[in-house]
């Protein structure tokens, strides 16, 4: 028998692609939306059997905030959630929130059809190694610090970490090399290194990350030993 659902998506394209896709395997979809604020109302208002929510960052602070509203006003809801492969602490916040299931984007429509029919009879629906490494996780908090700042800082080295502290400070290329008594072009390769690692597209959006995880109050201390280093070398 069919399951009454909702998919909820950041890509509406995606979105609709999926509830045609179910819609033709005998499901019915009631809805297929971008989780714009008003999320979380839609399911509540249409109460389907189960709900795939759709998330590109599962780890990021309240993403499952749409969970928690849905599991306490409609808690006969079974939420799944499709994402990408998360990090244990991505998988753990997402039951926490009250979620049944987590399914990878990259999954076969089987395996989502299976899961929104697992979902539906009240099991979890996961798979036994995305489940494994949240437990780690969760037994092991010191190998996978909750800290992500602590942990961005530690992919740093002290000269990224103060080229990090002069992009948030708004430098450009040419006022952090010579502030490092580096060469420009050496600014702008460490500039770049710094870019990949933190896994960000632009200098705002580092230094908008690393103001949000905490990690340029604790980049300081660092970035003031590797400049104190520098002028001895010098």
């Amino acid at each position: 028998m069919g399951v009454r659902l909702m998919v909820v998506d950041d890509h509406r394209l995606l979105a609709e692609a999926l509830a045609s896709a179910l819609k033709l395997r005998g499901h019915r979809v009631l809805a297929a939306a971008a989780p714009a604020a008003g999320a979380a109302e839609l399911v509540i208002s249409r109460a389907p059997e189960v709900c795939l929510l759709g998330t590109s960052a599962p780890a990021e602070p309240g993403t499952f905030d749409p969970v928690v509203r849905i599991k306490k006003e409609r808690p006969q809801v079974a939420v799944v959630v499709l994402g990408p492969v998360p990090s244990p602490r991505g998988i753990a916040a997402a039951f926490a929130a009250g979620a049944s299931g987590y399914v990878r984007h990259d999954e076969r429509i089987e395996g989502v059809e299976r899961a929104l029919m697992k979902a539906r009879a009240g099991e979890a629906a996961v798979a036994p190694a995305l489940l494994q490494g949240a437990f780690s996780d969760l037994l092991n908090p010191v190998a996978q610090p909750d800290d992500e700042g602590q942990r961005l800082l530690q992919m740093l080295t002290p000269r990224e970490v103060e080229v990090l502290v002069r992009v948030a400070d708004g430098e450009d290329t040419r006022l952090i090399a010579a502030g490092m008594g580096i060469a420009p072009s050496t600014a702008r390769t460490h500039v770049q290194r710094v870019l990949m690692k933190l896994g960000v597209g632009s200098r705002l959006e580092a230094a908008a990350l690393a103001a949000r995880t905490g990690l340029l109050d604790r980049a300081g201390p660092v970035a003031e030993h590797s400049s104190a280093s520098h002028d001895h070398g010098s």
